[in-house]
């Protein structure tokens, strides 16, 4: 993806030139959250930080997006001038990726000259709305395929390259076991997964002639997809193919089903196999499925290995879209909010403060000032400094890892694929005086 300064809401740059214009440019601070949560939501997977780490340090306009500017007649040439040695000069406070946060709780916060912190508002919402959206579908995905593998199978469908590397990364942080997408593992040392199609099994005189050209290229990973004609004739081909290559020592690793009725088709094909004492061949479901069809599978006990999830976890098919904001907090040191019917934010630079209970579970979250001390864990780190990240981001494992043992520690009943309960999160005293302070004065004009 090009990380261009151009790449913002034109708004962001008649703005920046009226600041820039009157001299407007103190210090201002700008938060980023979720308003709501969308359905069957109870929490949020934290991702996207770097991206967002690695644009805000390379922030600057060259000279063809100058003249690009230029051409376009709105902008005056001292303010072109001025985004001529623009950078980020800024701090960032977020919470780390693999982080669960929940609604009203900031994610990040810039605090910047107001200019810059304001033209870099569409990248940083961009990056973390996606990201965080799908980390959290990938997430309930796995929750809910009960201890069985998933597989992101999800590029083809995704909206754009960008996002297909995006849905990749944020999908194997969030607990999937590989990707289908070989640009995302080679970039992010994912596991890569996969089987064949159907056209391969087609373009054979018979499925039994696809099969054993395939087990002969891949005779130590073959993986036959089976219901290209009818599933059960497939499996039975399968097993003879199967002995055919443990004549030769090579063994078959399991069959894919994508379509049709998926827990009728895993149970025949289960038994054809198992009274073939082929116990330890696997069997793979995939074909439009999400959380809620793995949650009643495994509810059922169907026999499926793993799966792979393409279409519904790359786009977040059921909730693709949140009601994510960012949001002007503070101004030379003057806390302020909005008003709007629906939309009423909350003030100042911010904390959430994290308790947990005595064997380690999330209990609740006080969303608090900064400078405030309360009990619980500090959420939001310092990530970056003048510009500067902090330090050297974790690795996508080292995030994974964060997320298990956070993931771990939430409590089942907010893990709920279906009408999940509502995790606590309260507003300090400290921070609900100050926005009862300065709605006041707003209503006093």
């Amino acid at each position: 993806m090009e990380n261009s300064a151009l790449l913002t809401d034109l708004y962001q740059l008649t703005m920046a030139q009226a600041y820039f214009r009157e001299q407007h440019m103190g210090q201002a601070t700008f938060s980023l959250f979720i308003r709501s949560y969308p359905p069957n939501r109870g929490y949020f997977v934290s991702a996207g930080l770097e991206d967002v780490l690695d644009y805000l340090e390379s922030f600057s306009f060259n000279a063809s997006e100058l003249d690009y500017l230029a051409s376009q007649q709105l902008f005056s040439d001292d303010f072109l001038h001025y985004l001529a040695d623009l950078r980020l000069s800024g701090t960032v406070w977020a919470i780390p990726e693999g982080r669960i946060f929940f609604k009203d709780e900031p994610i990040i916060e810039i605090t910047a000259p107001i200019i810059e912190a304001q033209i870099v508002e569409t990248f940083v919402i961009n990056q973390i709305h996606l990201q965080t959206l799908i980390a959290t579908k990938a997430a309930r995905c796995v929750h809910a395929a009960g201890g069985r593998s998933v597989v992101d199978f999800a590029l083809r469908r995704t909206h754009g390259t960008d996002a297909g590397m995006k849905v990749a990364r944020a999908s194997y942080l969030a607990g999937c076991a590989g990707t289908s997408n070989v640009l995302a593992g080679s970039r992010y040392a994912i596991p890569i997964v996969g089987t064949m199609a159907h056209s391969f099994v087609m373009s054979f005189d018979s499925e039994i002639d696809a099969f054993r050209a395939y087990a002969a290229s891949f005779p130590n990973n073959a993986i036959l997809l089976i219901d290209t004609y009818d599933t059960l004739a497939g499996a039975r081909n399968a097993v003879i193919v199967a002995n055919e290559m443990a004549h030769r020592g090579n063994k078959l690793i399991g069959v894919r089903i994508d379509s049709g009725d998926l827990a009728a088709h895993a149970r025949a094909v289960r038994k054809i196999f198992d009274d073939a004492d082929m116990r330890d061949v696997k069997i793979i479901g995939s074909g439009g499925l999400d959380e809620f069809d793995l949650e009643q599978f495994a509810s059922a006990n169907i026999p499926f290995d793993s799966y792979g999830v393409g279409t519904k976890m790359g786009t977040s098919g059921d909730a693709p879209w949140s009601d994510i904001s960012y949001k002007l907090v503070e101004y030379q040191n003057r806390s302020l909010l909005k008003l709007s019917a629906g939309k009423v934010s909350w003030p100042g630079k911010k904390q959430v403060f994290r308790a947990r209970g005595g064997n380690g579970s999330l209990e609740r979250d006080v969303i608090g000032l900064r400078d405030e001390t309360l009990a619980g864990e500090s959420l939001l780190t310092q990530v970056m400094r003048d510009g500067k990240a902090c330090a050297a981001h974790p690795t996508l494992m080292e995030s994974r890892k964060v997320f298990e043992a956070e993931f771990a520690a939430l409590p089942q009943s907010v893990k709920a694929i279906r009408n999940p309960d509502r995790y606590p999160v309260e507003f300090s005293a400290k921070l609900t005086a100050l926005r009862s302070e300065i709605s006041e004065k707003i209503a006093r004009g």
